[in-house]
């Protein structure tokens, strides 16, 4: 990987400072189940998802590549994994979901909110990871649609947030794929693991919402797969050919 294969262009949305006549209602997201056709988000309890989540991640040598690019992780033991998930689990400042594959009904990833700030509307989906067996499939896809659904049109959020580590090529796409707008870096944002870390930040803003989740619906839609599962229309190409949809601001 090379720092050029990671270039984007900063999206450049029109500046406002228009008056905002329909504020945020100001909710905070509830530690509820959310579910979908192909996934189930739980609240995430140490009890019930501790020992399969480190299954998935700590069981292979695939698994072991989902902390490269976290803060934290991986652990010796479980015993180690299961305080750490006592500790997200019970931070009253993020929500921890544990992703339930409806197919394998095996729990194997996890994602939270977390700078949540309901008087102005603004949250964030992060410390995401999905286990080999749910990389790269529909119930991946959806789990990270159902909550940013859950904000923007259940709770009323203005802007969705998503940052990674700029070299972390995989959340990146990911990212562009779901039709966050690239914003720019932090350069020297943070230390982690004894490294500087780089922080790539992106959005989905409220007027663009309502395009993006039409895509997203469109690409998870049954009928967008064939009789053996495989993808007919690219959700990447889908966002990247969205066309002039909602970017003027008001």
């Amino acid at each position: 990987m090379t720092t050029e294969t990671l270039q984007e262009n900063v999206y450049l949305r029109p500046l406002s400072g228009a008056e905002v006549t329909t504020p945020p209602p100001a909710l905070a997201p509830a530690r509820i189940k959310l579910e979908g056709e192909y996934v189930v988000l739980e609240p995430m309890r140490s009890d019930q998802h501790a020992e399969a989540l480190y299954q998935a991640s700590h069981d292979s040598e695939q698994g072991l590549k989902i902390w490269d690019y976290l803060a934290y992780g991986p652990w010796p033991d479980l015993s180690s994994y299961t305080a750490a998930i006592k500790q997200q689990s019970a931070d009253p400042n993020q929500i921890f979901f544990a992703l339930r594959c409806k197919a394998s009904n095996e729990v194997c990833g996890q994602a939270s909110f977390l700078d949540i700030n309901p008087i102005n509307g603004v949250i964030e989906i992060g410390h995401i990871w999905f286990g080999p067996q749910l990389q790269k499939t529909q119930a991946a896809t959806e789990a990270l649609y159902l909550m940013i659904r859950y904000a923007m049109d259940d709770l009323g959020y203005r802007r969705m947030q998503w940052r990674c580590n700029s070299l972390n090529e995989n959340s990146r796409s990911a990212a562009g794929r779901l039709g966050f707008r690239f914003e720019g870096i932090f350069y020297n944002h943070m230390i982690f693991k004894g490294k500087n870390r780089d922080t790539a930040w992106y959005s989905i803003l409220d007027n663009e919402w309502p395009v993006v989740r039409e895509l997203i619906e469109s690409w998870l839609a049954k009928d967008n797969f064939d009789v053996e599962g495989r993808v007919i229309n690219s959700l990447s190409q889908m966002i990247q050919h969205r066309g002039a949809d909602a970017w003027s601001r008001t």
